[in-house]
């Protein structure tokens, strides 16, 4: 892989966690994991694990009130969500162990947890490139990382639920970043085409570049472009509208000849419109820095101390798919107030010397910006799946 498509999955994501260690390890061990025992999986339906974090929120409005927002998995979701996370180990070498350390219990927790209220939740543990690999990458050297055992890894997981947990069932497969990428290859290696691919509900391939062609397609699954269809992509990459893609960014397009990044607004599917237009963007902040390089948030309101894991400012924050020049992207508008009590910004940027790093956006909350409208997309495509005569009763 080039050296810019490296920085692309994981800069971001070495920036945020910082000092990742760059020592030497051994190289991993290449045998190939047991995706049938429990340990190798991060999240699995029925277990007290990562997936299980809190997800209470702080909804605050415009005047400067707060209400408590709890949170309750659904008891017997009809359908799955398999899930490949981030660029997030700090583990020496080249690429991570097997092992669950907090950088991979965090990402789940801001990214994935939600989702167990439409959805059965699987997300394994792979032997992803490293943070300390993608450093030494950016630092001009060759990466140490190994995308084939990465990829491998997920492959025989995704085999594995398939043989032995899915039985018929409708699935979401969800990814940002690294994740994204590798759903990326997983698509049109093990899916597309395949007797599966009529189960796949949608795949969220989020925070990364998903080349489609003119008539909007990844493959043969088109980008999504109602509430109600299946069988789509919804896919985007962030930047605050005041501050759009600068010509360098890799981010917001793709190198694929003829091809463009796609674009999907899952909130303003839900309002009935179209991608391009306008619609506010259902949140779920993070109520600490998103990483050592992301700005502390500010103060939600005057005079209110949040204690909760994650805060929601409905009407805040506004988002719609635009294509300009080379770049297509999702544009975020912030719509602060100054003289109402709520804050006026968010945080999200990546900061290097107290300055953000313009050309990867906000990378960092692609997930959370729109959470609530990603929930509840696929609460709409799963209803319209299971509405399908052919759907298997869950």
């Amino acid at each position: 892989m080039s050296k810019s498509m490296l920085a692309l999955m994981g800069l971001t994501a070495s920036l945020i966690l910082g000092g990742a260690a760059c020592a030497q390890a051994p190289a991993p061990d290449s045998t190939p994991n047991d995706y049938a025992k429990s340990e190798t999986w991060l999240c699995r339906p029925g277990r007290q694990d990562a997936c299980a974090a809190d997800q209470t929120t702080t909804v605050v409005t415009a005047d400067g009130k707060a209400t408590i927002e709890p949170f309750t998995p659904a008891a017997d979701p009809p359908v799955d969500c398999f899930y490949v996370y981030p660029t997030v180990s700090t583990d020496p070498g080249g690429n991570s162990d097997m092992g669950v350390d907090p950088a991979e219990r965090s990402v789940v927790e801001q990214q994935l947890a939600r989702f167990a209220g439409q959805c059965r939740i699987y997300a394994p543990m792979y032997r992803q490139v490293t943070l300390a690999a993608l450093r030494k990458v950016m630092m001009g050297q060759a990466s140490p990382g190994d995308e084939a055992l990465a990829y491998g890894d997920v492959r025989d997981a995704w085999l594995s639920y398939l043989a032995h947990d899915n039985k018929g069932r409708g699935v979401v497969l969800i990814g940002h970043s690294q994740g994204s990428r590798v759903l990326l290859r997983l698509i049109p290696d093990q899916i597309d085409g395949k007797p599966v691919q009529k189960q796949v509900i949608s795949a969220l391939i989020l925070g990364m570049n998903t080349p489609v062609d003119a008539q909007g397609r990844f493959g043969t699954l088109p980008l999504c472009a109602t509430a109600d269809q299946v069988g789509c992509v919804v896919t985007y990459v962030s930047f605050r509208a005041s501050a759009p893609p600068p010509a360098g960014s890799r981010f917001g397009r793709t190198d694929d000849k003829g091809l463009r990044a796609g674009c999907v607004n899952p909130a303003a599917l839900l309002a009935g419109k179209a991608s391009t237009e306008t619609a506010p963007l259902h949140a779920y902040f993070s109520n600490r820095a998103m990483g050592s390089s992301a700005l502390e948030p500010k103060p939600w309101a005057t005079g209110l101390t949040v204690t909760t894991p994650f805060v929601s400012a409905p009407g805040l924050i506004s988002g719609r798919c635009v294509s300009e020049g080379d770049f297509t992207y999702m544009s975020v508008s912030v719509n602060g107030d100054p003289a109402d009590p709520r804050t006026d910004d968010i945080t999200g940027d990546i900061m290097v010397l107290g300055q953000p790093l313009k050309d990867w956006g906000l990378h960092l909350i692609d997930v959370n910006e729109q959470m609530g409208d990603l929930v509840a997309l696929v609460g709409r495509q799963s209803k319209t799946y299971l509405a399908k005569p052919s759907s298997p009763a869950p």
